[in-house]
């Protein structure tokens, strides 16, 4: 027990044992590495002793650099936001100011006179504010005060119009908003050249709930930098307000660094801080840039005894570690060299043959011997003929040698037929150089071989393809050409090509030009440059082709021209244009528009036709009433009882009676005479009441009540009024006829038109629909409504609604049938078609379904 106890007790009883056995271990650990690994270790001690002193001491200063960067940071920072939080609670008192002055205005408790006076007060009493205007709900200036420091460009005379720009944009965000808006920081040039950056801010007038104009102050940066930002702040900083892009608009930069602090490169970084000016947003940043005082702990003696006494003792230890390593190097270097050729040899796939001056093969490697099937000892020690050559080649081959030991041989190498251990022939490519031995003498001659079959097969199959693809495009019926972006160079041209523009590339460039394409500018510099070097082809390349129809004067043929860019073989951007002729597509494009107008004009003669009857009872009654009045004003005049008075009032009466049957006559007339299609912006109103006049007459004699509505303000469309008004007539005349077949009694005979503005596919159109209370359409009617020559009539030609709905495409409009229900029952039918306001830019298409189309359908 006492042993025991002494030895627990003892101050040394367990670190002993460990440091033992970690003793034991590290020498057992050292006696199994090689001599050269622990040459290496050995080595590799001082200069790990270097590289952690060194480490050491650069992590100090290191850290007490940032700690002193941290500090000034942290500094400039606080400093600026205390800074802008100044400027903007001066600008939200101007801003509040403003707003009060806005208020004022609208509840007329401040005239013209009273707003100079408080303008001139508030310019006064805070210089940063340049003007205060007064702008109406039309941008016109009523009325406005400038500070006599102002800016000659910001004086505005009453009346004026605000200028486009920053100005009038601002304008249309507070007049959207309904809230005060800073505007972008803008720059001035007085008569003197002198840029005065300014910041506008518009506050918004509301009367009774409407827009009437704004209040737009103007602000002097510079004056916003002077007084707003606190003078301990600007001693301390050197303080500057930029715009967005980094743009200096009032302050300056610090002044430059001293000699000496130039001579340290860590001393170069002043504490740095931007902020936005809130509230003008992004667009205007306060930034200040500390004032270097001092070179910080870097500077100081301390750290130059500390750098000289660091690289004394690095240069110590760098000798050390120099001297120990320099023993170790021949013996890598040895090892190395081995290694390294062994590896070579093992790993190329060009085979590789050394021959002496005399024309022995003294070295092959493994992949000459794999190519040839010859092993090492097999071929090292041969002369010519070695026997890999063919039988067939061994004259020729012995002389390619005797040329190859006379330095005679071919830079680009030369191609050879190999034969197989097998007797299996294969291409390949020899390439020559000299063999130098360590004494700078020629020792013999180096070869290197490589098995060239599947390249030349390839490139053979390649060779072929590009026949075949330049007798497929010889043989297309469109041109086809293509050209460099820059350069007046035709790359191709196929035979079509050839034939209509000859080798030239102005037929190419002239496709382009009149396609709408851009342009192949090509370039005058001597030097072959590519101009669009370094820009990226994919996002061209991969774009869909642009497509065009021309008309060639030279050729007398229309061409329809696509165009795509790709990448030529050499890497070069290029142009491929493909010209089609389409000269007989478009005569048969314009015959059937003839056709269409033709179908048009005979439709409107077959309606008249039909209404023949209802517009010789519309006649008869204004010429019965005149001839009643004719002979009732002889009767009296004959017995001399009739004053002037009654006399002027009967012929008056048959003057109106004459003018109605007069009217019928003219727009008769006008709904009937043919004319060349013309599309121009058309009043709704007018047209309505146009198609109303001609389709009351018919629905008078249908004993059918016709009703209307159309909506005020209607805007004006770009439409033909005559094929519209003939669309409005034939629905309209379709409707009374299926009510007159429906058979429906008086109280139930009526067709309603009503005429809206709707948004339909997210565009603005006008929709009119026809509702009648006839008998509606069958099943059967409904799948071929719009099929020509199809009639629900015995005396129908089927060709009226077929023309209608050709004629609302024609617009860019839909038209539209469907049953009007009543629970199970059919009480009518409307028909709803819709123009756009604003048709697309694009070629409107003609009512060019001719009659018997493939869509083409008519009902009742």
């Amino acid at each position: 027990m006492p042993d025991n106890d002494t030895t627990a007790n003892h101050p040394h009883s367990h670190t002993a044992p460990a440091s033992k056995g970690w003793m034991v271990w590290w020498r057992r650990w050292w006696g199994k590495q090689s001599p050269s690994r622990q040459d290496r270790y050995i080595t590799l001690g001082p200069l790990l002793s270097v590289i952690l002193f060194l480490a050491a001491v650069v992590a100090a200063f290191g850290y007490l650099r940032i700690e002193e960067i941290d500090r000034e940071q942290e500094a400039v920072r606080r400093d600026v936001e205390y800074a802008q939080q100044r400027l903007r609670l001066r600008l939200l008192e101007r801003q509040e100011q403003l707003m009060r002055l806005g208020r004022d205005i609208s509840n007329k408790e401040v005239d013209e006179a009273e707003f100079l006076s408080q303008a001139e007060s508030l310019i006064n009493q805070y210089p940063e504010l340049l003007a205060v205007t007064w702008v109406d709900s039309l941008r016109r200036v009523r009325i406005a005060y400038v500070s006599s420091s102002a800016n000659a460009a910001q004086s505005r005379a009453s009346g004026e119009q605000i200028k486009s720009g920053e100005t009038d944009n601002t304008y249309g965000l507070v007049r959207d908003l309904r809230q005060p808006v800073y505007s972008r920081p803008l720059t001035l040039r007085n008569d003197s050249g002198t840029v005065a950056p300014t910041l506008q801010l518009q506050v918004p007038i509301d009367e009774q709930g409407k827009f009437d104009g704004v209040i737009l102050g103007e602000f002097s940066i510079d004056g916003l930098l002077r007084f707003g930002v606190p003078t301990e702040v600007s001693a301390r900083y050197a303080v500057a307000l930029l715009d967005d892009k980094g743009v200096v608009l009032a302050g300056g930069l610090p002044p430059p660094r001293t000699s000496a602090a130039r001579l340290l490169p860590w001393a170069d970084a002043a504490p740095v801080y931007e902020v936005p000016v809130s509230p003008v947003g992004n667009g205007l940043l306060v930034r200040a840039q500390g004032y270097r005082a001092s070179l910080g702990v870097v500077g100081s003696g301390f750290f130059w005894l500390v750098s000289a006494l660091s690289a004394l003792t690095v240069w110590m230890l760098l000798g050390t570690w120099r001297h120990t390593r320099r023993r170790v190097q021949a013996q890598e270097a040895l090892i190395t060299e081995t290694n390294f050729r062994r590896a070579m040899e093992n790993s190329m796939l060009t085979g590789m043959r050394a021959l002496d001056l005399e024309g022995r093969i003294t070295y092959v490697n493994p992949a000459f011997c794999q190519m040839t099937g010859w092993t090492e000892d097999e071929l090292v020690g041969r002369m010519a003929p070695f026997p890999y050559w063919p039988e067939q080649d061994r004259e020729w081959l012995a002389e390619r040698l005797e040329d190859e030991l006379k330095g005679r041989s071919t830079q680009g190498g030369f191609e050879v037929r190999v034969k197989r251990k097998g007797g299996a022939i294969f291409d390949a490519r020899m390439y020559v150089s000299p063999l130098i031995d360590p004494r700078g003498q020629q020792a013999g001659w180096m070869t290197s071989m490589t098995d060239i079959t599947v390249s030349k097969k390839i490139r053979e199959e390649l060779s072929n393809s590009y026949e075949r693809f330049t007798t497929v495009l010889e043989g297309l019926d469109a041109a086809v050409s293509v050209a460099p972006l820059g350069s007046e160079e035709l790359l191709f041209a196929n035979k079509l090509y050839r034939a209509w523009f000859g080798s030239e590339v102005s037929g190419h460039i002239n496709l382009i030009a009149q396609a709408g394409m851009p342009p192949v500018t090509p370039t005058d510099d001597a030097m072959d440059v590519d101009g669009l070097a370094g820009l990226p082809t994919d996002p061209l390349t991969n774009a869909q082709s642009e497509n065009a129809e021309i008309y060639v004067p030279e050729l007398g043929k229309w061409l329809e021209v696509r165009s795509r860019y790709l990448t030529w073989v050499d890497g070069r951007l290029a142009q491929m244009v493909i010209a089609t002729d389409i000269t007989p597509r478009r005569h048969a494009e314009e015959q059937a528009a003839l056709q269409a107008e033709r179908a048009q004009s005979a439709s409107r003669l077959i309606t008249m036709g039909e209404m023949a009857s209802s517009v010789a009872h519309e006649l008869n009654q204004p010429l019965t009433a005149i001839n009643n009045y004719c002979n009732g004003m002889v009767s009296r005049i004959q017995g001399n009882n009739i004053t002037t008075e009654d006399l002027l009032g009967a012929l008056e009466k048959t003057a109106r009676q004459a003018q109605r049957a007069g009217q019928i006559i003219q727009r008769i007339r006008s709904f009937v005479k043919r004319s060349e299609p013309n599309r121009s912006m058309s009043d709704v109103a007018t047209m309505v009441s146009n198609a109303l006049e001609l389709a009351e007459i018919e629905l008078r004699r249908h004993n059918v009540r016709l009703t209307h509505y159309i909506a005020a303000r209607l805007p004006p469309i770009q439409v033909d009024p005559i094929l519209i008004e003939q669309v409005l007539i034939n629905l309209m005349k379709t409707a009374a006829e299926s009510i007159e077949q429906a058979k429906r009694p008086s109280s139930r005979r009526s067709v309603e038109l009503r005429v809206v503005p709707k948004q339909i596919e997210e565009q603005s159109v006008i929709e009119f629909s026809i509702l009648d209370s006839g008998q509606g359409l069958s099943a059967e009617v409904s799948t071929r409504l719009y099929e020509a020559f199809y009639s629900t009539k015995a005396e129908g030609m089927g060709i009226g609604l077929k023309l209608c709905r050709s004629i609302v495409e024609s617009h860019q409009g839909r038209m539209r049938a469907e049953n009007i229900y009543n629970a199970e029952e059919v009480v009518g039918c409307r028909f709803t078609f819709w123009l756009p306001v604003k048709p697309l830019l694009t070629t409107a298409s003609t009512p060019d379904e001719t009659i018997g189309g493939k869509d083409g359908k008519s009902a009742h």
